[in-house]
Parts: C-alpha cells; sequence; structure tokens
C-alpha cells in the first residue's frame, strides 16, 4: 500500500525528454529560487498525498517518458488576479518505461501501482528512440 500519489500531465508541443529539460531551464518556468515549475489552474485536493513523495509522470508525443519529484506545491496569482497552481518540481528528470496514453486534459492523478517504472541507469544513458517509434513498441508491448 501507498501512502502518496503521482501527478500525470501532458507536457504539450515538447517533442523529447531532452526538450522538456531545456524548456524547463527559461527562466520565466522557474521558481524564484531557481526550480522548475509547471503552473496550473486547479489546485489538487489530494496535496498531502501528492507531497508525501508523489512524482509528475509526463507524457510526451503520446507517451509517458519521464517522471520529476514533486517538491511543493505554490501559490501564483497571474496577471489576470486569477490564484493558481505552481507544481515545482526536482530539476532531475527521470526517464521512465515508456507507457502510451491517450490524449487528456489538464493533469490527472496517476496510482503509484499504474505508474511505469523508472529505467536502469544503464538503458536511461542509450541512445533515445524516435518518439513515433518508441511509441508504437510501447503500444505493442515490446519496451
Amino acid at each position: 500500500m501507498y501512502n502518496f500519489t503521482n501527478l500525470i500531465k501532458l507536457s504539450v508541443g515538447t517533442e523529447s525528454v531532452d526538450g522538456l529539460a531545456e524548456w524547463q531551464k527559461i527562466p520565466q518556468v522557474q521558481t524564484p529560487d531557481g526550480l522548475p515549475r509547471h503552473v496550473t489552474r486547479m489546485w489538487p485536493k489530494r496535496e498531502k498525498e501528492i507531497l508525501a513523495g508523489g512524482s509528475i509522470y509526463w507524457v510526451i508525443k503520446g507517451v509517458i517518458q519521464a517522471r520529476q519529484r514533486i517538491v511543493r506545491l505554490d501559490e501564483v496569482t497571474g496577471q489576470d488576479g486569477i490564484r493558481r497552481c505552481a507544481i515545482v518540481l526536482d530539476p532531475e528528470l527521470f526517464r521512465t518505461a515508456p507507457a502510451p496514453r491517450r490524449p487528456f486534459q489538464g493533469w490527472r492523478y496517476l496510482k503509484p501501482e499504474d505508474s511505469p517504472p523508472d529505467m536502469s541507469a544503464q538503458r536511461s544513458s542509450d541512445d533515445t528512440l524516435p518518439s513515433e517509434l518508441s511509441a508504437a513498441l510501447a503500444e505493442i508491448g515490446v519496451l
């Protein structure tokens, strides 16, 4: 039994895990203390479970390909005066076993038992396959 939960989110416009890492280095997507963040409209109701060890799993080109530990949730107010949630992340990206996912909007909760495992250190340093090939192989259960 797990005492935490994860989030899953589409990384829209991202072509690869490396592209996600580069995007997160842009100062506009970082907190004042230099950590990457993702700002979202909805505040998670299961905040305590997320902060008890949860990660955000990134869907890139239709496949879960990476995860990041969630450090904290910060309240931010947009220029429109609306309160939002900044999901603050550890900068380290862990590549995961590819797992296909259909498109969805926003973020969703992802049970730990439904989360793909991290790739071994040896595998994560392998050359990455093109996203389309990785998705096709994951779909038929080869990866």
